[in-house]
């Protein structure tokens, strides 16, 4: 069978705009000959539409979309995902679902069977799962019609599974003879490898062709990257989508030609999904610039490369924001990097108004010495300066902490912290510096000594980060055994790590849960991302030993 697998960029809550990019994919594929062309899950309603789907509205206009594109189909089929109404009472009111769509009708529909329910999935809020799966009839062959989480169960592939069934399988087994998924599978490092050997897996084990159609886009915290794969019946890779961008192909599913796989590194992987995500935050909230302060270090610097890849030089704006604890070589390397960038370059100092604010404070805080108050005070002037430029210039304004720093709390409420969007808050600092000096492989653009130089904030005199805190290469390893892997305080004693230092890690990272509570949504690209998918209580007591 000839397939085309169309992997668009889908807005939630955009019925309009996703309709017309469905129908231009359907046009295409029309015009490319094939018999069958397929688009990702909940193409209509974008994914995760969430509590949209509470809205009964949505789901009305949602049907009218699926019933105006089964009108236009004509002998090539068509794929698409959309939301329906579960019939079917007591249970929940609404189904994820995938329709067939031919020759001006809705010829099947099939119910999504697993519902994913952890991490940054919540679908069983929503959605009533189907009761069986059968293969549905097109031009003479069976097809398998699975969504998604459907095809992420196999017991030869996972050694735990978290559901009974195994969809695909069972759909073979009935008689399916092409095995299709269309999917909205959100990247984390790594994902696309997994995908890759389970889809590869699915068909060697099945004996049938599997095709793989993924959103790609940012939508919120989620990127999805795209990456859709299709393989013939003995597990060679006869197509494959490109990542982090739109991408129409066309597979002939008894082809036996492989298809070089997608050789990127994990900087370049990151880095491309950050672009991607940043951009698409930006314009589907109706932004069209971006602001962000530079101090000179390397997050500043990272976060502004991206923004500019992301959005073009000319839609950013770096704002230089000194106090008298500023080097002058931060300063230097901060008007380097614009210049270097092309990007227009503020600078507005913050020692006036930060010698108002103590000059205000001085008989309230009479007897007392100067502390991490007025370290934060200088945070959070910057934070009201570069809100101020935000509101005045409608530039989405974008925080620069990274995951190392939110984990265990460096950072000021109110201050650094302020803006819409957390770019590398998923972003370990180690991986920070990997990611600059990937940059850098070809020529020079982040200055050299914003990688080399000792990481400071700069609110004190002679401050460096390890004042406070560990050598991010032992923070960054705690963090991922603790938050990512879930591993207890003595577990992690055990892979080599000092006691005082694991213990002190831990009571900062459960501490400061309040202050991620209240932090702009950030770019999800590890399997762990403080955010969404990670639910810990503020008021709580508990510690994992």
């Amino acid at each position: 069978m000839k397939v085309a697998l169309a992997q668009i960029n889908t807005t939630v809550g955009d019925l309009a705009g996703n309709e017309a990019k469905i129908l231009a994919g359907y046009q295409r594929a029309v015009e490319a000959g094939v018999d069958l062309v397929m688009f990702p899950e909940l193409t209509i309603t974008g994914y995760p539409p969430r509590d949209l789907l509470h809205k009964k509205r949505f789901i009305a206009e949602n049907l009218e979309v699926l019933n105006r594109l089964a009108a236009v189909s004509g002998k090539v089929g068509m794929l698409v995902g959309y939301v329906t109404e579960n019939k079917t009472r007591p249970g929940k009111e609404l189904s994820n679902c995938v329709a067939l769509l031919q020759n001006g009708k809705i010829v099947e529909s099939r119910i999504k069977t697993l519902l994913p329910t952890y991490d940054v999935f919540d679908e069983d809020r929503y959605f009533e799962p189907a009761n069986e799966n059968q293969p549905v009839e097109f031009n003479g062959t069976k097809l398998g019609l699975t969504i998604c989480e459907d095809i992420w169960n196999d017991e030869d592939f996972w050694p735990e599974r978290r559901y009974r069934h195994n969809p695909p399988m069972e759909l073979a087994g009935a008689g399916a003879g092409i095995l299709f998924n269309v999917s909205a599978s959100p990247w984390s490092l790594g994902k696309e490898e997994t995908r890759y050997n389970m889809l590869r897996s699915m068909a060697i084990k099945s004996k049938r062709p599997v095709v793989f159609c993924n959103q790609i886009g940012g939508n919120d915290e989620l990127i999805f990257d795209g990456g859709s794969l299709a393989f013939n019946a003995e597990g060679t890779l006869i197509g494959r989508g490109d990542m982090f961008a739109e991408d129409f192909f066309v597979v002939d599913t008894e082809s036996s030609v492989e298809v070089p796989r997608m050789e990127w590194s994990a900087e370049e992987f990151i880095y491309k999904a950050l672009v991607l995500g940043l951009r698409d935050y930006l314009h589907k909230c109706g932004f069209k610039s971006a602001v962000l302060g530079l101090s000179g270090g390397i997050d500043s610097a990272l976060t502004a490369v991206i923004a500019v890849d992301a959005l073009g030089k000319e839609h950013v704006r770096g704002v230089s924001l000194p106090s008298q604890y500023s080097s002058q070589g931060s300063l230097d390397d901060a008007q380097i990097l614009a210049e270097r960038l092309g990007i227009r370059y503020d600078v507005v100092p913050i020692q006036p108004e930060f010698e108002a604010v103590k000059k205000q404070l001085a008989s309230v805080f009479t007897g007392l010495k100067e502390d991490t108050t007025e370290e934060n005070i200088q945070a959070r002037l910057r934070g009201v300066t570069l809100m101020a430029m935000s509101n005045k210039f409608g530039a989405l304004l974008l925080t620069t902490g990274n995951k190392s720093e939110l984990a265990v709390g460096y950072c000021t409420l109110y201050g650094d912290m302020c803006g819409g969007l957390a770019v590398i808050s998923d972003v370990p600092k180690t991986m920070v510096y990997q990611i600059s000096k990937w940059i850098n492989r070809e020529q020079e653009i982040i200055p050299r000594d914003t990688i080399t130089k000792p990481p400071s904030a700069e609110l004190r005199p002679n401050q460096t980060d390890q004042d406070s805190l560990p050598p991010y290469e032992v923070l960054d390893a705690i963090l991922d055994a603790y938050v990512v892997q879930g591993k207890g305080m003595r577990e992690i004693i055990a892979l080599g790590f000092e006691e005082p230092t694991v213990k002190r890690v831990i009571r900062l990272i459960d501490f400061n849960e309040y202050k991620r509570r209240q932090a702009a949504p950030g770019l999800k690209v590890t399997s762990k991302a403080f955010g969404v998918g990670r639910r810990i209580p503020i008021a709580q007591k508990y510690q994992i030993t």
